[in-house]
């Protein structure tokens, strides 16, 4: 195996295990953040769910599974297809990275790449155990964060986009921004706009963004996600390549923060209610 890939998989791992408990005088503070807020699952299965691409991971894995997506996948189809792929894995919740605008309570919208039906679609009923949704970008960069402030740009399908900052994780749309006055910044940053103006265009334009973008967001670093970040050949000042397991990483964190909804298998005034603010939080 090589070794980034034992690397990575070492850190997938430590980034669930339950933490010691302390010492007898700090026992009353643990026990009370313990009452606001359950453990993290021992066991997670993370799906990073994409315009052409379905990949999982489950805490303890080392090499994600994959189905191809796209226009005809629903969200029954994608737990059907999850339940195949996660076959043989041991998992007791699971995180979904959604391609669209999540909410509490999940979907916001419907994809753009996908069937519809998934706003209002009870993930926890089909999965049969607790759920935690974030939007992709958002689970990718999570998965990334490596402190300060950082813009994870997704090249994937579209454009995907988060800022973290003061440990508040803000999913953006920077995809709808308008780049000449016919075209938007996912129109030319996206799959379609990699094939159509070319891989030499491509990489200048994606340059030219991540150098804008440092400006605009003040932010210390940017990180190129998503399945055509490979094809980023100079990296261009103030960014780095993400890891092609950042999402499952992203999906594990995301059991560790507070300020997630858990939905329920139950009815929905079963959910677990969404704690006090803490130190993270997603705006």
């Amino acid at each position: 195996m090589p070794e980034s890939t034992i690397e990575a998989t070492t850190e997938l791992q430590t980034l669930t295990a339950p933490e010691k408990s302390g010492k007898a005088d700090s026992e009353q503070p643990q026990q009370q953040d313990k009452e606001k807020s359950p453990p993290a699952p021992r066991h997670i299965l993370a799906i990073d769910l994409g315009g052409s691409k379905l990949k999982v991971l489950a805490t303890g894995e080392t090499e994600p599974r994959k189905a191809e997506s796209g226009p005809q996948m629903t969200p029954v189809k994608m737990v059907e297809a999850v339940a195949e792929l996660a076959k043989g894995w041991e998992y007791e919740a699971v995180s979904l990275g959604y391609p669209g605008l999540c909410g509490a309570s999940g979907p916001r919208s419907e994809p753009g790449n996908l069937a519809a039906g998934w706003v209002g679609f009870d993930f926890a009923a089909a999965f049969k155990m607790p759920v935690r949704i974030l939007n992709d970008a958002a689970m990718q960069a999570l998965g990334s964060y490596e402190g300060g402030r950082m813009l994870f740009l997704g090249l994937g399908t579209g454009l995907g986009s988060t800022l973290i900052a003061g440990n508040a994780i803000v999913p953006l749309e920077l995809g709808g921004l308008r780049y000449t006055k016919t075209q938007k910044l996912g129109d030319v940053l996206g799959r379609r706009g990699l094939e159509r103006i070319g891989k030499k265009a491509w990489r200048t334009a994606v340059a030219e963004i991540v150098h804008d973008f440092l400006i605009a967001f003040e932010v210390d670093y940017v990180v190129l996600g998503g399945g055509n970040s490979s094809e980023v050949k100079d990296i261009p000042a103030g960014a780095r390549l993400g890891h092609n397991q950042t999402a499952f990483r992203g999906g594990f964190r995301l059991w560790n923060l507070d300020d997630v909804r858990t939905l329920s298998p139950e009815e929905t005034h079963e959910c677990l209610p969404i704690p006090p603010p803490s130190g993270w939080r997603i705006l």
